[in-house]
């Protein structure tokens, strides 16, 4: 019953999201209060977001992790879902979520991410189950990570739940590749202020590293060009990450 159920909020954060954000909003719409931070859309997401009902509040971006923070801290009650823009909540994984809201035996719950490339279900390359972590009780635990974001909970995880949690996050190959150029600056940006330096090998061998990983451990090979693409994707990305870690260090020195 409905009634026995503690109450819900969830967190989103959004820039130019008009595309994928109604049927992501439309999947949550059984919450009880709906947070959107935005980081300046000059799109139609504010106004979506409005029409929905939802919360809006639109801030400078400050890095995935203190942006999702900011989105949790804002919610009204003390069970916050955590989701993205190009995510959605099926009715099974709903129906798992209103049971744990009846009878809580967890600070935080963890879901399997089912990710779709070319509208199919790629079942390989580290993208099945793809554990996260996005139900939690917002006063036992924060965000950690500036680009790689990760709640830390101080109470107890629950990694049980089976139902999953639908992921659109690519939709070709180019998007992909955007994708990688942007993230591998910004984790190099990070490591570099935390202090972190590498050498001219390093790239090659995480890069080589991750390409192994992704398409044989993680058995790539099974997803068709599919899965050698995210193995590709995913060595460039490890190898641009260090390779531009480089880079800013020989800025630096040239100073």
């Amino acid at each position: 019953m409905k009634s026995a159920e503690a109450a819900l909020s969830v967190a989103i954060i959004t820039k130019n999201e008009e595309a994928r954000l109604p049927a992501c909003l439309e999947s949550v719409s059984f919450a009880d209060d709906i947070v959107v931070v935005d980081s300046g859309s000059t799109d139609r997401t504010v106004e979506i977001a409005k029409g929905f009902g939802c919360r809006v509040y639109v801030e400078e971006w400050k890095g995935y992790g203190p942006q999702k923070q900011s989105a949790v801290d804002k919610c009204k009650h003390e069970w916050v879902l955590i989701i993205d823009a190009d995510e959605r909540i099926p009715l099974e994984t709903k129906r798992a979520i209103k049971e744990v809201l009846a009878s809580p035996l967890a600070d935080a719950y963890s879901f399997p991410r089912r990710n779709y490339l070319h509208s199919r279900w790629i079942r390989h390359s580290g993208w099945w189950p793809d554990r996260v972590v996005r139900l939690v009780r917002k006063n036992k635990g924060r965000f950690h990570g500036l680009t790689h974001e990760k709640w830390v909970t101080t109470g107890r995880v629950n990694d049980t739940l089976n139902t999953p949690i639908e992921h659109f996050s690519f939709s070709t190959y180019s998007h992909m590749l955007r994708t990688l150029d942007n993230y591998s600056t910004a984790i190099s940006r990070e490591l570099f202020e935390k202090g972190k330096r590498t050498n001219m090998f390093a790239p090659i061998y995480h890069g080589i590293g991750m390409f192994l990983k992704v398409y044989l451990l993680k058995r790539g090979f099974f997803d068709g060009l599919d899965g050698l693409v995210i193995a590709l994707t995913s060595a460039g990305g490890s190898f641009f990450k260090y390779a531009k870690l480089l880079e800013l260090q020989r800025m630096k020195n040239k100073k």
